[in-house]
Formats: structure tokens, C-alpha cells, sequence
């Protein structure tokens, strides 16, 4: 039985129960929050409206009470409240005694209330500021001191000063927040990212946020299990590990599970074992195993599971799952060119992951539906992505997340949840937390097939190692990512692989960064955007934009890298939902409050090289967008050249959590932006690409699938004007998981008025010459033909007259899919746009379709 209708009312830090007022209760939504609630009474502004972010920081410095009423069920047995999802600090009474407190957002709050219901029982909870009573931890705070000395003594290196020079640094620390706060949150098992990040507002979600239920139970129970695989025989058969746990209270006779595993073909495999010390395991094998893959490998056969639980003859428990048969490891050999490798292999496959960091679909974390998680990552797949990370700063996702990925073909690289400070694992009170929340999430998740990899955290080491030059044990959180975290994943989940954080590694060359270095391990590549000067690819630069500019990843040869990004504001109409009117400017008030990074003006010094600075925000929107689409580009298809040495690239960031300026290629408005479709094509299966040397150009052929492949390809050299200046065939073969050069061109006049071109067995692909701002484009005209097709959907046939660069279809309206866009056409060349979720009544002649029109100075 769930229990859902709660109504909410504030007071004062510390008001007793007996003191609540009895009148000004609001409905509150739950599953949801606090904010949720008010929002729905229309008691605040929307904080992602302008800056309203700021006239609700009252409430996470309020005492919010919950109260529902509920009656005793007609059946008979044990009954247990369970709370399964609390933010964060809550004290609970039932029938006006105290039932429990419960300080952690990631695991459930479970009690057993059997001798304490009524006919009519009522249910308060007071959820307290979740950092009432907490200063900086000693380790959070010495980690900030020594931070702030390593990053004063960056500022005084003249090289370091003179990128700063001519920027905006009064806003460098007004979005500080995050730096003050997680010394002191780092004490409390909340979401980081609540409290405000470089890519999101300070909203820290307060309330019940996932489901509530009485669960009455007669008998035994089942409480868990565990369908692994162990290996994949050569007759097709699978090796299978199977476990049943239960909870036997009250069985007075023989406890059996029978399991039944049915293949989406109908085959059954089943077994029934007995249930003894509350466990029922064996190994078994699966003939005729439907394996599961990654989309761009194979199918998704998801097999399901059903288990019931007899004591004698009376069956007293079932439950069902989807589970996918497949073996995940992390190759760790070593790697030819040196150090090691960082490769997943999936049945027995070597792959190389395509994809992002997930973050929360919004601030406010319960109210996020399963239908918008899902959409999300069904563009993820459509964008060619076979991995998401799920960012250590974020949360534990809903079951529909796992799901969809389940379903999709996506591999989920799933961090505990720590990130970006020290965590004090002396304090006996989290330490305990950490380990129950671990056992908690591990068995939850543990049967997923998307499941590819736990990891510790995110960014703690590297950060402790540039504050304190080492990574020895300490009252930092060494334990937990170095016992507790991976002693569960070994206790309750052991197939899975665990890394000790990310990025994390073994680079003895690399001094302070060798956590993030470039011959072991995942890296995180900040050298583009952030200007990071520190760690293997240090180099000294006269100014930031050369600094932070995307050419920067071809120094990078890391093994695998799992976080690189660059901004880019999302399209006009998602900033028009967000701003006001009079604050749809570049650099207004409203503006740069949505970006939460620092500087404010940073990717300035990078546009005056791409695109010329932008003096209108509908440039501003372009430009941005360029400069993050043309660095993914390039920074993957470096990557991807280096397969099999690099083996995974994971963009920093795939989703936002509200409506603002982000490294995301998707924003809160579910809409693409041009990164999103540059990856796309990056993304495909087989790439080809190009790469130049001087007056020499490669091109170079990756394949990431399972079988070898022979692509024919033409490649040419022409002008904007029209003329073809070469043409050449090439044929060529490319084992699986490899990368090589197929066709070399020497001598060649590569000048800005030219660009090259590859057509073949795979997308199409282009190398410009100079930076975008310095190419002769022209000024092509388009021919545009709109079609419906149907309720909501539509087709555009696009013809250009002259080339035509970043020719795009403008989103009519949230909702709205372009299942391609972004694109180069060549003069003659026609593309079609198939377009879905158009609005009731909208004709699709009134998609704005435009191309590339530069309009910058160079300043």
C-alpha cells in the first residue's frame, strides 16, 4: 500500500510537534519535494526563472514538516514502513511517537511498525536544514587551505597571470558556493551538485522524494537476487550464477525458490533449490545463450526472470526482473606503445565507448518523471552513444534509467556517489552510512545488464593529490574507496569490475596529476576549456584562448577519457523560456547568472580564434555552438584515431539540470544542441577522418565494431567556389577495433579557401583548413521544401547553392525532434530533416531553416 496524500507546512529550526500550528498546511507533492510543493501552491517564483534562484534560499534553512493519515490494511502479518527515498535529515514519528531519524538521500528508511499501528494511524515527518549543526570537516577544510595556496601560487606565475589579463575575475568567485559548502556537506550522504555546481544553481532538493509504502507480510520473504553471468562456453551455452535471499521469519516448513529464466525466443531454463540459511544458490548453465550487447554490436535479448518462494506447498512470495545474459571486464594488459590499457571487453570483445556524463534531469530530483529519463537516454542512443556515466556528484537514478539503458544497448559506468573534496572517514556516523548505502545500491543494481562498471568517486584523488602531493591512506575517504566501496562490490555484486575513482591511475611520470595521467588509467582532459596547465600535457601559452582552444586534444594521449567538454549556450528559444524579455542580451545580468562557471566571459578568448567575438546573443547561440561542436569533433576523432591505445571517450556533459550556459550537448528543454549531432556522426560505428600534417593529410579509417570491415571511400579536395582541385578512390580494410591511415595525399595546397571531403561506406566528413571565422563560405542560399507526413511529424528536403556550413532547423517548440541537423552541404547537395513531436496545428513551413552566416569581429 503506498501512502501519498501528505500535506507540508515551515517553522522555525527546532518547534516541537506539540507546537505545530494547525492551519496553513499545503498539499505536498510525493514523490517530489519541498520546492515542488510550493511551486505547485504558487508560493515562489520558478527558481530557473531570471535570478529567482535567489529569493528561495530561505527554505533550506526551514524546519518542513510532512504529515499523512492512513488506515491499518485488512490483512493480517508483519508490517513494515518503507520510506524509500528521504532528502535528507528527518526525524519521524508515527501516531505521536518518534519512529526513527534517517540522514541519508540514497538508501531507504525501513521500520517495522507492526505493534504500533492503529484503525487510523497518522504519519509526521520534520525534514531539518540538511547542514544544521555541521562545520567544515578538518579534512574538507585543510583540502580547501592547501587548494587555495596551490591555486595562489598558480596565479603568480607570470605565464598563468598574463591568460588572466583583460578578463572578467569579478565573477570568479561569486559563484563559489560549491568550494565553501562541501567541506561541510561532504558530512551528509546528500546529492553535491545540490548545493550548487559550475554547471547548476544552489536548489538543494529537501523532502520525500521517492515512494512511500506499508508492506504487509504473512510469512518468509523474498529479499534479493542475483542473476550473474560467469562465461560464455564455445557450444553458445552461458555459465550462470544464480542466488535467491530471503528473509525465512515465521516459515515453520522447508523454504524452496524455483527461478525460471525465459529467453525472449521462449526457451526456459529452470531450477528449483532449497532455501537454506536464508540463501538458495547454484551454478547453472544456459544453453543457446541470447547474449546481450551494445546497440552498435548486437541486439538486446532481455531474458525474464521469475521466482517464487514456497514454504510446503504454499507459495508465499514471487517477484519477476528482465536480466541480459553478457560478460563485462576491464582489460588492464599492457599496452604495446606503453603503460597500460583501460579497455572494456564485452563478451569477449574489445570495444571502444562512445559517449557522456548523465547528471540529474533536473535540480529537483524527485519530481523527474520516467518518461523524460527515458527520452533522455533514447537520445543518447540515437546519438550513437554505447556508454553514460553517471557522474559521482549526482544521484543513485531511478529504476527507469537502468531500464532504458537495459533496453537501449547502453553500458552504465556507475560512480559512488562522493566527488570533488576530501571525506572524513573517521566520522563513525557516515562511515556507517557509506557502508549501508553501498550494500543497498550494489544489490540493487547488480542485475542490470548495462551495468559495466562502479567506480569511487569522482575527481577526490586527483584533487587531495594537487592539495597534499600524495594519495596515502588518510582521514580523506581513502578507506572508503579503498576497502569499503570495493569490498562491497566484491561481497554482494562480484562480477562487475571497481575502480577506485576517475580519474584515477598509476602514471608515476606525471607527478602530482598521476591520477590523471596519460599512460594508465582514465584521465579527465581540462587542459581544453579550463586552460588546465599542469599534469602531461603542460605547455606554456601567450594567451587563454590558445590556452583553453580545442587543438589541445591532439596532445592528449591518454588511455581513456572518461571527461572533456567544451560550453555552449543551448538554442534561443530554451534562453527565452528562462530569461526576461529585457534580459535577453549577451553578458546581462540574467544571462550570466545562468552560467554558474567562472569566468563568466571564458569562452570569449576562444571565440576571437573560431568564430570572431559574437554581438548579439542569436550569435552568441551560434557561435558557442560552433566552437563546442567543432572541438568534440576534433577531440573525438583524435581519440578514435588511437584505438586500440585509447579506448573510450565520455563527454563531459550529455544532459543539464536547468535551463542554462553548460558543457551539455542536450539542454533541460530535451533539445539538441549542434554537439549533440557532431557527436552523432563522430560516434559512427566506422569513422573516417582526417588528419593534417604541414602540407600532408591522412585519412584514417576507425572501426569500432565486431567484425573487420572493407569501406570504399572517395576523397576530395575542392574549393568554395566550386572547383575540385582532387579526386581520388580508395579501398580499404580495417580489422575490428583497430584504426589506421588509408590514404596519405603529400604536397598539397591546403589553404582556407579549400577543404577536403570523404564520401563512402560510413558518414561523410570534412577537414577545414583554417578557423572557421578565416573560411570564404560565401553566401549560400537554401531551398527548403516542407513536408507533413503525418500527425506530428514532417520532412524537410534542404538544397543548398554554395556550400552551406552548420545549415540547421531551428526547434519550434519543446518536444520537437530533428532526427539529424547541423550539417555541411555541398552546392547541389540536398538532406532531409525527418521531423517528430511537432505541436497540434504547427505547419512545418514555418520551421526556420538557416545556415551559417558569420558576423563577428576579431577583436
Amino acid at each position: 500500500m503506498q501512502i501519498t496524500d501528505f500535506e507540508l507546512i515551515d517553522t522555525q529550526v527546532g518547534l516541537e510537534m506539540s507546537d505545530l500550528p494547525a492551519a496553513g498546511w499545503l498539499p505536498a507533492v510525493v514523490p517530489g519535494g519541498v520546492h515542488e510543493s510550493l511551486l505547485a501552491a504558487d508560493r515562489i517564483a520558478h527558481p530557473y526563472l531570471d535570478r529567482n534562484e535567489r529569493d528561495i534560499r530561505w527554505i533550506e534553512n526551514r524546519d518542513w514538516w510532512f504529515r499523512a493519515s492512513f488506515v491499518r490494511p485488512a490483512e493480517d502479518g508483519r508490517a513494515r514502513l518503507v520510506f524509500h527515498g528521504l532528502d535528507t535529515v528527518v526525524d519521524i514519528w508515527l501516531n505521536g511517537a518518534p519512529l526513527g531519524h534517517h540522514e541519508n538521500m540514497f538508501r531507504p528508511a525501513e521500520f517495522d511498525v507492526t505493534d504500533r499501528l492503529r484503525d487510523r494511524n497518522e504519519l509526521m515527518l520534520r525534514f531539518s536544514p540538511p547542514l544544521l549543526g555541521l562545520t567544515a570537516s578538518a579534512a574538507g577544510a585543510g583540502l580547501r587551505e592547501r587548494l587555495d595556496a596551490v591555486f595562489a601560487r598558480f596565479a603568480e606565475d607570470p605565464a598563468f597571470a598574463a591568460l588572466r589579463e583583460a578578463e572578467d575575475t569579478t565573477s570568479a568567485a561569486a559563484e563559489g558556493t560549491m568550494l565553501t559548502v562541501m567541506p561541510i556537506a561532504s558530512q551528509r550522504r546528500k546529492a553535491a551538485f545540490s548545493w550548487g555546481w559550475d554547471f547548476g544553481p544552489r536548489v538543494p532538493s529537501i523532502g520525500i522524494w521517492r515512494p512511500v509504502e506499508l508492506r504487509v507480510q504473512r510469512t518468509a520473504v523474498l529479499t534479493g537476487h542475483h542473476i550473474r553471468t560467469y562465461s560464455i562456453a564455445a557450444d553458445g551455452s552461458a555459465t550462470v550464477g544464480v542466488l535467491v535471499e530471503v528473509d525465512p521469519f515465521g516459515a515453520d516448513t522447508e523454504l524452496t525458490a524455483r527461478i525460471a529464466l525465459i529467453a525472449p525466443t521462449g526457451r526456459r531454463t529452470v531450477v528449483e533449490l532449497p532455501v537454506v540459511d536464508g540463501r538458495a544458490e547454484r551454478v547453472i548453465t544456459v544453453p543457446d545463450a541470447e547474449l546481450w550487447w551494445t546497440h552498435d554490436l548486437g541486439d538486446q535479448p532481455l531474458y525474464d526472470v521469475s521466482i517464487t518462494l514456497s514454504a510446503g506447498m504454499a507459495i508465499v512470495d514471487h517477484t519477476t526482473d528482465r536480466i541480459g545474459l553478457r560478460t563485462i571486464a576491464l582489460d588492464r594488459g599492457p599496452d604495446p606503445v606503453g603503460g597500460r590499457l583501460f579497455r572494456f571487453v564485452l563478451n569477449g570483445t574489445p570495444i571502444f565507448a562512445r559517449g557522456a556524463n548523465w547528471l540529474p534531469a533536473d535540480m529537483l530530483v524527485g519530481s523527474v518523471t520516467p518518461d523524460r529519463v527515458r527520452a533522455l537516454v533514447g537520445l543518447a542512443r540515437d546519438g550513437g552513444m554505447t556508454m553514460l556515466r553517471v557522474w559521482g556528484g549526482g544521484i543513485y537514478e531511478q529504476d527507469a534509467f537502468y531500464q532504458a539503458c537495459d533496453e537501449l544497448g547502453m553500458l552504465v559506468w556507475q560512480d559512488f556517489l562522493f566527488a570533488c573534496t576530501d571525506y572524513p572517514e573517521s566520522d563513525g556516523v557516515l562511515a556507517d552510512e557509506v557502508a549501508r548505502e553501498a550494500e543497498h545500491q550494489v544489490k540493487r543494481l547488480r542485475n542490470r545488464a548495462s551495468l559495466a562498471l562502479w567506480c569511487g568517486n569522482n575527481e577526490v584523488q586527483m584533487l587531495h593529490g594537487v592539495a597534499y602531493g600524495d594519495h596515502e591512506p588518510g582521514d580523506w575517504g581513502h578507506a572508503f574507496f579503498y576497502h569499503v566501496l570495493p569490498g562491497a562490490v566484491a561481497e554482494f555484486d562480484g562480477r562487475t569490475p571497481y575502480w577506485p575513482g576517475s580519474p584515477w591511475g598509476e602514471d608515476s611520470g606525471a607527478g602530482v596529476a598521476a591520477v590523471n595521467g596519460a599512460t594508465d588509467g582514465d584521465r579527465h582532459a581540462w587542459e581544453v576549456w579550463h586552460g588546465v596547465n599542469f599534469g602531461p600535457n603542460a605547455r606554456t601559452y601567450d594567451n587563454p584562448g590558445d590556452a583553453r582552444h580545442y587543438r589541445r586534444y591532439a596532445d592528449d594521449r591518454g588511455k581513456f577519457i572518461s571527461e572533456f567538454g567544451i560550453h555552449a549556450s543551448p538554442e534561443l528559444a530554451t534562453l527565452r523560456r528562462c530569461l526576461p524579455p529585457d534580459q535577453l542580451y549577451v553578458h546581462s545580468g540574467s544571462f550570466d547568472h545562468h552560467n554558474k562557471d567562472s569566468l563568466k566571459n571564458k569562452h570569449d578568448a576562444v571565440l576571437r580564434i573560431v568564430t570572431g567575438l559574437p554581438e548579439t546573443i542569436e550569435q552568441y547561440v551560434d557561435f558557442t555552438m560552433v566552437s563546442q561542436a567543432e572541438g568534440l569533433k576534433f577531440g573525438v576523432e583524435h581519440y578514435r584515431r588511437r584505438q586500440p591505445h585509447c579506448n573510450g571517450t565520455l563527454v563531459w556533459q550529455f544532459n543539464d539540470v536547468w535551463p542554462g550556459f553548460s558543457w551539455s550537448v542536450v539542454d533541460h528543454d530535451l533539445t539538441p544542441k549542434a554537439g549533440y549531432h557532431y557527436l552523432a556522426r563522430a560516434f559512427a560505428p566506422v569513422l573516417a577522418s582526417f588528419r593534417r600534417d604541414g602540407d600532408r593529410l591522412e585519412l584514417w579509417l576507425s572501426n569500432s565494431g565486431r567484425a573487420e570491415v572493407t569501406a570504399a571511400a572517395t576523397v576530395t579536395i575542392a574549393g568554395f567556389d566550386g572547383k575540385e582541385h582532387l579526386r581520388e578512390d580508395v579501398t580499404a580494410t580495417v580489422a575490428a577495433g583497430d584504426s589506421r591511415v588509408v590514404w596519405t595525399g603529400d604536397g598539397l595546397e591546403l589553404t582556407a579557401d579549400r577543404y577536403a571531403w570523404v564520401d563512402g561506406d560510413f558518414p561523410s566528413n570534412r577537414l577545414f583548413f583554417a578557423e572557421i571565422k578565416d573560411i570564404p563560405f560565401g553566401a549560400p542560399h537554401l531551398d527548403v521544401v516542407a513536408t507533413s507526413t503525418g500527425r506530428g511529424t514532417a520532412s524537410l528536403a534542404i538544397t543548398a547553392r554554395g556550400f552551406a556550413y552548420f545549415v540547421h532547423a531551428l526547434t519550434p517548440a519543446p518536444g520537437t525532434r530533428f532526427h539529424t541537423n547541423y550539417l555541411d552541404l555541398r552546392d547541389g547537395e540536398t538532406a532531409t530533416i525527418e521531423v517528430t513531436g511537432l505541436p497540434d496545428g504547427l505547419d512545418p513551413t514555418a520551421i526556420e531553416v538557416k545556415a551559417w552566416q558569420p558576423r563577428g569581429e576579431t577583436r
